[in-house]
């Protein structure tokens, strides 16, 4: 691939990665509770989570 088509990945991966950094750095008490009450779904909920969290990232890319 040339720059043009990797530059827009290691965009939306950077993002991500800043993202999902900032509730550990900014309330890791509240990422800590969030992580221990996802891991005490069932699986089923877990997969419901994760469907809604992809739908509404697709969204996103839709809007954008």
């Amino acid at each position: 691939m040339d720059d043009s088509a990797v530059s827009p990945w290691l965009l939306a991966l950077g993002l991500v990665l800043v993202l999902e950094g900032l509730m550990p750095l900014l309330v890791p008490g509240g990422w800590r509770e969030a992580v221990r009450q996802l891991a005490a779904l069932r699986d089923g909920q877990l997969r419901f989570v994760g469907l809604m969290l992809v739908l509404a990232g697709l969204f996103l890319v839709v809007l954008a």
